[in-house]
């Protein structure tokens, strides 16, 4: 069927390129939003990153192992990092610098990872992602979500190998921290908060 559907799109088929769009959009909008942090930024690049997979849809080749989904993610991803070098250029925003390895995320002590997320949901811990340095977020959904190596990351972002383990060590430790003091406040009785 979604071969079919694939050619359809090809031929440009307003309804096979809605349904894809139907199908995978909200697959791909939380992989936007991973990245940029907000609902209407993610919203541009999905649309922005949707006019690309249809241009680009015959050049899709179904073989073994390689997905329609997986194909279509990678662009999303490489319009989402497209739109972070645009605003960091535009407006200042936090670019991947080792500068930021400075922050101290050591402060507090960290309880078991496995045992904190177990305690927070899904939605929060996506929220939490989003709250982070713009660097650490994008090194940390490359690595974790992409599945991308260190010397993968540091040649889409023109960064260093080091560069690229010290942001993921440090969005690690960053969100373990915002994780555990998450659950220190949801599971810290009434009368001791005051």
């Amino acid at each position: 069927m979604e071969e079919a559907l694939i050619k359809k799109a090809i031929a440009r088929d307003i309804s096979a390129i809605e349904a894809l769009y139907d199908q995978y959009a909200p697959t791909l909008l939380s992989v936007c939003f991973r990245y940029c942090g907000n609902r209407d930024d993610a919203e541009d690049i999905l649309h922005d990153g949707f006019i690309k997979i249809i241009q680009n849809i015959h050049t899709f080749r179904i073989r073994s192992g390689a997905t329609l989904e997986a194909w279509m993610r990678r662009i999303m991803v490489n319009t989402a990092l497209n739109f972070l070098r645009t605003r960091s250029k535009e407006k200042n925003f936090v670019d991947i610098n080792p500068i930021l390895d400075t922050i101290d995320i050591h402060d507090e002590e960290v309880s078991d990872p496995e045992e904190i997320y177990l305690q927070v949901d899904r939605e929060k811990i996506l929220e939490l992602i989003c709250d982070l340095p713009a660097g650490y977020r994008t090194v940390f959904n490359l690595y974790v979500f992409e599945q991308y190596g260190h010397k993968e990351i540091a040649e889409l972002l023109g960064c260093s190998e080091n560069t690229s383990k010290s942001q993921l060590s440090k969005a690690r430790g960053l969100l373990r921290k915002k994780i555990n003091k998450l659950v220190n406040i949801k599971t810290t009785p009434a009368y001791e908060k005051v």
